[in-house]
């Protein structure tokens, strides 16, 4: 498609980014270029300690002679599950330094997922918080595993705060279960391992892998993006050139309450923002509104990245409507469609508009960014970001003109090179002019915006995570009384969707708690049906296949009493 976008570009902003990708060989150069610059800026800011640019710069390059040391090599995967902790950019950008590619995984995974991510990815070195340890020690036999580190969330608070931290946190057993993990290690040990270990520069370039980043699919089995050196650093350049003209080198505070194992938070806040040599303020735990505030009147924050439903939980938190946004520059809003009745209320009480974005983790992620400027809402996912292709295209992969409703296909030098051993699913997810299918429906205007209007597939989208429909029946179905179930997303208030699960039993008296306690058995929370509904049958095509559009006609929103 012609690219129209380009004539409705802001003033200032680049329609390539060839030339500024050049200058970076790896994410690595990119970073040391930071920690030189900045040296004596806050990177990192968590619980009231800091990490400077100086100090990510040591603790980085020691993690990683300590990787070296235990024979990580080159293109081996090494998997980080923990929270936004200061540990965090340590792990990451430490592993990448020793060659290594990350493989970000969820805490909240439950056994079987996290068994499935390492087995699939190959990991054999693991860092883990250990509020999630006993996680790991249930799928840990049937894993590649061989080094774990543990880390307490108090591990980078300081001496006194730390070890205060650690020990109250540990007296809680609900938040750190018992578990046994013979030989393991512990990371702030690890670190001082690394100081004297001899680190080995290594090469590195654009098409070196550096994340195995993992998401659902249509058959319910997660599948390992593949994102490249190349693919992430093209991505900060494209968001460096959006946001450039609207920030200052050295000088701005990101509030990161995204996970950063999430790729929106990885690319936007913790890798771009490193660019400009910003402070990322690191929230543990997003949930916890009242404590999100607080420390966000400890700072002077100038940007903040999230979902609809974090937006809309400030919103209505007394806390935060006192909090001072003088100094607010940037609101970015993706994961999930931001509704027009929040972002209206966040310009009013911010003075600041909240842009909407889109993204796929196989887009590094992101794809098309709402000029920041603009103080109107229109529900447009904003126009490409520079070196972006998109093509909208009909089931005979023909592309179609301005105003016409098809898949929205992108190519680009952020999109992911396929999936992680599956060629298969590889094949699928390009067409073949080499553009992605990203599965969404949509339109280009006049002038280049993009307007989702439906999404190919069955996917449901919970506070901006990925749930597949079939990964849930699958669980479902194991349940000795459920002959069949069928998922789809319905309307949530506080989630943007939630999961709704159609449930055919041979036994009349079960429940739906049942129901969802079997499934929160299996799965991680925001997968699991928040309602139950029983049928005697469900709608199939002629070949029996179970109709999940028809269901989502069906939906009232009103849940009915199951059981």
């Amino acid at each position: 498609m012609n690219p129209i976008w380009h004539d409705h570009y802001p003033p200032g902003i680049p329609t390539d980014i060839s030339s500024e990708l050049k200058a970076y060989s790896s994410l690595v150069a990119l970073l040391e270029e930071s920690c030189a610059r900045f040296v004596r800026h806050n990177a990192y800011l968590s619980m009231g300690a800091r990490l400077t640019y100086g100090e990510l710069d040591e603790a980085s390059r020691c993690f990683a002679a300590w990787l070296q040391s235990i024979g990580v090599k080159k293109g081996d995967r090494i998997a980080l599950m923990m929270p936004n902790l200061l540990q965090y950019p340590i792990c990451l950008f430490g592993a990448w330094r020793a060659g290594a590619v990350v493989v970000n995984t969820n805490p909240l995974y439950t056994p079987s997922e996290l068994e499935h991510q390492l087995g699939d990815s190959g990991a054999e070195v693991i860092i883990i918080a250990e509020n999630f340890a006993h996680t790991l020690e249930k799928a840990l036999p049937r894993t590649p595993i061989k080094h774990i580190v543990l880390t307490g969330v108090g591990d980078m608070l300081g001496t006194v705060k730390g070890a205060i931290t650690n020990f109250a946190v540990r007296r809680l057993k609900k938040l750190i279960p018992a578990y046994s993990l013979p030989g393991a290690r512990r990371f702030k040990d690890v670190l001082v391992s690394g100081r004297h270990c001899g680190y080995h520069r290594v090469a590195l370039g654009h098409d070196d892998l550096a994340c195995l980043q993992y998401t659902g699919g249509t058959t319910g089995v997660a599948k390992g993006a593949m994102l490249s050196h190349g693919n992430l650093v093209a991505n900060v350049c494209q968001a460096h050139a959006w946001v450039r003209p609207h920030v200052t080198e050295g000088d701005e505070c990101i509030v990161t309450a995204l996970p950063l194992y999430h790729i929106f938070a990885l690319t936007a806040n913790c890798l771009t923002f490193i660019k400009l040599g910003a402070s990322n303020l690191l929230i543990v735990n997003p949930r916890d509104i009242p404590t999100l505030v607080k420390s966000m009147a400890n700072v002077k924050f100038t940007a903040i990245t999230g979902v609809n439903t974090l937006f809309n939980a400030l919103l209505n938190d007394p806390g935060f409507q006192k909090l001072d946004f003088s100094r607010m520059k940037l609101s970015l809003g993706g994961g999930m469609a931001v509704q027009e009745a929040v972002a209206e209320r966040w310009l009013k009480l911010t003075g600041t508009p909240l842009t909407q974005a889109y993204g796929l983790t196989e887009t590094s992620p992101a794809v098309t960014i709402n000029p920041l400027g603009r103080r109107d809402f229109t529900g447009s996912i904003g126009l490409p970001v520079p070196s972006t292709e998109i093509s909208i295209r009909n089931g005979d992969e023909q592309e179609l003109g301005v105003g016409e409703v098809g898949e929205i296909c992108v190519r680009g030098p952020q999109v992911s090179r396929g999936y992680w051993n599956r060629p298969d699913e590889t094949e699928k997810a390009f067409d073949k002019d080499g553009y992605l299918r990203t599965g969404d429906i949509g339109l280009v205007d006049d002038e280049g915006y993009i307007y989702i209007k439906d999404r190919k597939k069955d996917m449901i989208l919970v506070s901006g995570f990925n749930v597949y429909p079939n990964e849930v029946e699958s669980v479902a179905a194991e349940h000795p009384d459920i002959v069949e179930a069928a998922a789809i997303g319905v309307p949530d208030e506080h989630s943007g969707e939630s999961v709704k699960l159609y449930v055919i039993s041979r036994n009349p008296a079960l429940t739906q708690q049942q129901v969802i306690d079997h499934c929160r058995n299996k799965l991680t929370r925001y997968k699991c049906p928040r309602v139950v509904e029983f049928r005697d049958d469900l709608p199939r095509s002629n070949v029996g296949k179970i109709l999940r559009r028809e269901l989502r006609d069906d939906h009232d929103g009103t849940p009915k009493q199951a059981g």
